[in-house]
């Protein structure tokens, strides 16, 4: 399906209508790779899967350049929560949503690692590779990323070497990767402008055969503020042109690129439209 020089790119689509509109959607605004929620963002009932509809989609999708899907877990997935309900959530949304992404076999499952509310780092650290040797089977077709984080708060994956931790716990390591988003990394401290040294750290800390995914966001905060906002990709602190970088670096090609900018779909299609077009300059 791919080349070394493919490039994958698309943002969040609306998952109403299933996963033939997703695709539409995300083919009228130029993109060929898209992310969605698997449920609600902020929780509640996963959405209803229809397994003609996914059938349709995987025989449209093999098709062409098309990237794998990443498909994003509920903001309020928090494996690291000193509630039990909050935990028992956790278990659940990842259960089905696992079960899920099945009918989408070789896409990505990502998710936000959680908060550990106080309980301390490796407290938390040690319930996220709990609850994923828990809902990991040998048998899935679904790689599970983890995602950077901004550090806000008592936020776990703020830094490389807490999401290392967590991947060295977990038994079925081949299940997992890691998804960089630029926005969460650059509030985090780590300076997106020169991605070489940001990816040197990675590899050295993780291994960049686990970088599996990006979120390309700019942000509305200075590196280092741990605020986690993201903006636009030519409105932000981060110059556009290190943004152009990024999905030039060869480190990373092949990789999808998923769009979380605060826009409407004439602005995630100018985004699209301009990132292809330098991308395109240089390929």
């Amino acid at each position: 399906m791919s080349t070394n020089r493919a490039f994958y790119l698309g943002y969040h689509v609306s998952a109403s209508g299933g996963y033939m509109a997703m695709a539409g959607r995300a083919e009228s605004l130029g993109a060929n790779t898209f992310a969605f929620f698997t449920r609600n963002p902020r929780g509640g009932a996963a959405l209803k899967a229809d397994e003609s509809d996914a059938a349709a989609f995987r025989a449209h999708w093999s098709g062409g350049e098309k990237g794998p899907l990443v498909a994003h877990a509920p903001y309020t997935l928090n494996p690291c929560s000193d509630k039990e309900g909050v935990r028992e959530f956790a278990r659940l949304a990842f259960t089905e949503d696992l079960a899920r992404m099945e009918l989408t076999p070789g896409c990505f499952y990502n998710f936000h690692p959680g908060s550990h509310v106080g309980q301390g780092t490796e407290a938390g650290i040690a319930a996220i590779a709990a609850l994923l040797n828990e809902v990991l089977t040998p048998d899935m077709h679904t790689t599970v990323l983890l995602e950077t984080m901004a550090g806000k708060g008592s936020e776990v994956g703020g830094r490389f070497e807490e999401l290392r931790e967590i991947l060295d716990r977990v038994t079925l390591r081949e299940k997992m990767g890691v998804c960089l988003d630029t926005c969460h990394v650059w509030d985090g401290g780590y300076d997106v402008e020169d991605m070489d040294s940001v990816l040197t750290e990675f590899d050295a800390v993780i291994g960049l055969s686990r970088l599996r995914a990006m979120h390309l966001n700019n942000s509305l905060n200075d590196r280092g503020s741990r605020k986690d906002r993201h903006a636009k990709l030519r409105e932000g602190r981060i110059d556009p042109e290190a943004l152009v970088r990024v999905v030039r670096h060869p480190a990373l090609a092949g990789r999808p690129f998923i769009l979380e900018t605060p826009n409407d779909d004439a602005g995630y299609a100018a985004e699209i439209a301009w990132l292809r077009e330098r991308w395109e300059a240089e390929a």
